[in-house]
């Protein structure tokens, strides 16, 4: 059976060499590009099962690409793994707040990018079951929307409104991670106090009550939160 095609999009040759080799090996198909407006171009055309993108790109810069992507009705169901250097968090931010699904600082090993993209794919291919809003669970954690119930070993938690917003957000796509904006976006219950920083307090009330598993809950440090994939 075939593997997903994969574009990645690298002005650097070497670096755009080394991915290819690495995913081919994988039993990937890829779609090589070198700037932003030749991955906008063939996007359209060839619609990847995911984009690799480098943010640094001459001309259309990654970012810029990565919101035309996501605005496109056409295009925006397709995962976007952004591609940055160390120490772009406001880049990083920003991309993720456009719809970007993961990122991938530079230096980065080809084990590293390969279990990266196998995450968003089985995130991704997953979601439409998670969208029907049926039972979540992950490893001894049970979270059912409909009941508003958590069950951590078939114990009941007492979770506040917007503690469980929070947990179902983060445990419905392992992996994904969630800038403190993108929570405060999707969380807007009476008791939740809209900050970015209240966001901090709410994760550390939810670890404590979910005690050893609270560990799951995972800080991005200058990013977010993500629930351990």
């Amino acid at each position: 059976m075939p593997k997903e095609k994969i574009m990645i999009v690298e002005d650097e040759e070497d670096i755009l060499e080394l991915i290819r080799y690495n995913l081919e090996r994988e039993g990937y198909s890829t779609i090589c590009v070198e700037s932003g407006e030749i991955c906008l171009e063939k996007t359209r055309y060839f619609m990847p099962d995911l984009i690799l993108l480098d943010l640094m790109l001459p001309g259309i810069d990654g970012l810029r690409v990565c919101r035309i992507i996501k605005n496109d009705s056409k295009t925006a169901h397709i995962p976007v793994i952004m591609v940055t250097a160390k120490g772009e968090e406001a880049d990083i931010i920003t991309g993720l707040e456009m719809g970007a699904d993961d990122y991938l600082p530079k230096p980065f090993s080809p084990k590293v990018l390969i279990a990266r993209i196998r995450s968003v794919l089985r995130r991704i291919q997953g979601q439409e079951q998670e969208d029907a809003g049926g039972v979540i669970k992950r490893n001894e954690l049970t979270i059912n929307p409909g009941r508003r119930e958590v069950l951590m070993k078939n114990t009941a938690l007492e979770l506040t409104f917007s503690e469980f917003e929070i947990l179902y957000l983060l445990a419905r796509r392992p992996g994904w991670v969630y800038t403190r904006n993108q929570i405060v976006n999707e969380i807007k219950g009476s008791d939740y106090p809209v900050t970015e920083r209240a966001i901090d307090v709410q994760i550390v009330g939810l670890r404590k009550k979910l005690g050893t598993l609270g560990k799951y809950i995972e800080t991005i440090r200058g990013v977010g939160y993500r629930f351990k994939d």
